[in-house]
């Protein structure tokens, strides 16, 4: 059975450089949970907190943490991908997510809605 993915981790392949967005892949790769598909993506605003990720998925909250450069941060990141995966909506409270992302969380943008501004 094919196994494709509906939940993305976005990391930005110009904070630090091609190389480093590739073994920031390659570390997360074989970690992540079941779902997940692995893109890059050239710039997404956090130049000031390199590197920045992200999170996708359809019909969820979306984020973008930055400053990841260690071992603890890509363990942290692992973490909350079974967090965001599990959860209906995406929504995670600041508390809930692993310390390790509490200073490192630069957005959480609300699931799309369809329909009229509230």
């Amino acid at each position: 059975m094919l196994d494709t993915p509906d939940h993305f981790l976005l990391i930005c392949s110009t904070c630090k450089g091609e190389d480093n967005a590739d073994a920031l892949c390659q570390a997360l790769a074989a970690k992540l949970p079941s779902g997940f598909a692995l893109r890059k993506i050239a710039c997404m605003a956090g130049c000031a907190h390199p590197t920045t990720v992200g999170f996708q998925a359809s019909g969820k909250a979306q984020y973008l943490f930055g400053d990841i450069e260690t071992e603890q941060d890509i363990k942290a990141l692992v973490e909350f991908a079974g967090q965001f995966r599990l959860s209906e909506d995406g929504w995670t409270s600041a508390t809930d997510r692993p310390p390790q992302l509490f200073e490192k969380t630069l957005s959480r943008l609300p699931r799309l809605e369809v329909g009229e501004c509230r």
